[in-house]
């Protein structure tokens, strides 16, 4: 009961305008994936994986709108089950990635579209390239972590990118432009020394 009120405090928010500051929240790398797919010449779903990335996400428990995300991983954490493909990921054919690039996304607007449903904008920057995106995010769940023992929240969300629009189009259409990217997170409440 206690987190179905929670999550619709923050998803839904309220009409009264209380002055409560956004309360930080940072990702716990271990439990929060980016999970991207696309069609190999019509035979095959290929897929790969970011994980072990940073984030933190300011909620705004009273005006859910006002929140805010920031998430950052490094080109070269990405696997794909096969050290060929990901060699030639990280080639100039595609990333030409060195140590140190990095693929971001910082928020720039959130519409709260249901209960526990929101349509997230921000800038996604990859490729030395920043392409606006829309994240359709769904709270899972918010609360007290039975293990940590301190507040925690949980979503997922998709979007679609257009490979191409980041200088990444080489095969293109035979392998699919548009990219599908399922994301799922968990975020723990910040201790109050910030970190």
């Amino acid at each position: 009961m206690k987190s179905s009120l929670l999550a619709a405090a923050l998803i839904a928010g309220t009409a009264t305008s209380v002055l409560a500051a956004p309360q930080k929240y940072v990702l716990d790398a271990s439990h929060s994936q980016v999970v991207f797919s696309y069609n190999h010449l019509g035979y095959s779903t290929t897929t790969g994986v970011f994980s072990g990335f940073e984030g933190e996400i300011m909620f705004d428990q009273e005006d859910p709108a006002a929140s805010t995300v920031a998430v950052s991983m490094p080109v070269l954490s990405m696997f794909t089950g096969w050290e060929e493909r990901e060699a030639h990921f990280f080639s100039g054919d595609f990333f030409g990635a060195k140590e140190g690039d990095m693929i971001t996304f910082v928020s720039t607007g959130i519409e709260v579209t249901g209960k526990n449903t929101a349509k997230i904008t921000g800038d996604l920057s990859m490729n030395g390239v920043t392409k606006p995106v829309v994240l359709d995010a769904k709270l899972n769940q918010m609360g007290d972590h039975p293990m940590a023992g301190k507040p925690w929240a949980g979503f997922d969300a998709t979007t679609t990118v257009v490979r191409s629009e980041f200088n990444l189009g080489m095969f293109a259409p035979f392998v699919s432009d548009e990219v599908e990217v399922r994301i799922s997170v968990e975020a723990m409440k910040a201790d109050a020394s910030g970190s």
